[in-house]
């Protein structure tokens, strides 16, 4: 079980939050903090696994805690919750787990509580950040968020689950880049993650791919690659 400590200086956001979170199976016991110094004084008093921190509070912010929860020797994850993407990046260099805007969706919620077990179980690493523009606002992302990438001339295209990001960065350098995170080329246009592939159709006249919901072609030269991927990971009976 993962006990939390939500923090927020609004009564009704810190409520809200709690409620979604006892909804979760994967949540203990929860705390609650209507300040950062507040939020402070729990983290040194209880036992907390995850902090849910609004970035906004007046005298210490949100930033402010982690940077102090940054410098103790097992630091819980930290979440920020926020109605502003503008600190984003600052939120990632701090090491943050995830970047929740408000309103929160339950599910972009679980997705964020998914992660802070994976860390807590299986001594997962820090995400592999990237950074991307959008709408002139920069935005940090998780590499392990990307479903796949479509090549638009010298140009790549991140497709996420909530959006996607241009960047100006070919598909042939991500391919050669990714390839350790499970990224794999079906096609001159297109790299798809292994983690997010849903159905392949591989004897077909067309191959193709499921990712995300999207079909995607895989074309006759990485058709071999591809199979051969699959057999890597295909279960096979003990001899």
């Amino acid at each position: 079980m993962i006990n939390v400590l939500v923090a927020d200086d609004e009564l009704p956001a810190v409520e809200e939050l709690a409620y979604l979170l006892r909804r979760d199976d994967r949540i203990g016991t929860i705390h609650r903090a209507s300040s950062g110094s507040e939020a402070l004084r729990a983290l040194t008093s209880e036992s907390v696994d995850a902090v849910f921190l609004d970035i906004h509070m007046p005298a210490v912010s949100g930033l402010d805690v982690a940077r102090a929860i940054s410098r103790s020797s097992k630091p819980p994850a930290v979440v920020f919750v926020t109605a502003d993407e503008d600190c984003a990046l600052e939120a990632f260099e701090l090491a943050a787990v995830d970047y929740l805007l408000k309103p929160i969706r339950a599910d972009r919620l679980a997705r964020a509580v998914g992660r802070i077990s994976e860390l807590m179980h299986d001594g997962g690493a820090a995400p592999e950040m990237i950074t991307v523009d959008q709408g002139g606002t920069t935005r940090m992302i998780r590499r392990d968020d990307v479903t796949y990438v479509q090549a638009q001339g010298d140009y790549a295209r991140l497709h996420t689950a909530d959006a996607s990001y241009l960047i100006r960065v070919p598909l042939a350098d991500l391919e050669q880049q990714w390839a350790e995170a499970g990224f794999i080329r079906t096609h001159r246009s297109y790299l798809v993650a292994l983690k997010h592939v849903t159905s392949m159709k591989l004897a077909a006249d067309k191959p193709s791919v499921s990712v995300a919901g999207a079909s995607l072609p895989i074309s006759r030269r990485h058709l071999p690659t591809v199979r051969e991927k699959l057999q890597v990971t295909r279960i096979r009976p003990q001899p």
